[in-house]
């Protein structure tokens, strides 16, 4: 009796098949957390860079540079405003998630040519469970975020 081997049943196919798709979905549930979190920490890190890229900027053009928060629309941006223009420096959404409230400071504050900055105070974001505290130091326009 000969033996046909050219290929799977239809039995084997399906038992691969059933074992393939419970792994995918075991995965797939642990991937959210996994997007969540990294969505959160890259946030912290885009501002204090978008932050310090605004100082920079300030510093180099020798120009004011505004930071605004829109916390209804999730977007913040830096500007500078000259006479006849305004210039974008940088223009950033963030997710529904994450949520600003203002401390002693308030929506919007400038970074001045030197790297001063107009205002000081504190600004707070609420990032799921977590609790970060965005200072703007008096003097130098140096900044910190932490958290609570």
């Amino acid at each position: 009796m000969k033996v046909n081997s050219r290929g799977f049943t239809l039995i084997e196919s399906l038992v691969v098949l059933s074992a393939f798709l419970i792994l995918a979905s075991i995965s797939i549930f642990q991937v959210k957390p996994q997007h969540d979190l990294i969505e959160k920490k890259t946030f912290i890190s885009q501002l204090q860079a978008d932050l310090f890229y605004g100082q920079q900027y300030a510093i180099s053009h020798q120009r004011d540079v505004t930071v605004y928060f829109m916390m209804d629309q999730h977007y913040y941006y830096l500007f500078d405003k000259t006479d006849s223009n305004t210039v974008m420096v940088v223009e950033r959404h963030y997710s529904k998630s994450i949520s600003l409230v203002p401390g002693s400071l308030s929506y919007t504050f400038k970074f001045l040519s030197d790297g001063n900055v107009n205002k000081f105070g504190t600004l707070l974001i609420d990032i799921g469970e977590k609790r970060f505290r965005l200072t703007i130091l008096i003097g130098k326009g140096r900044f910190y975020v932490s958290e609570e």
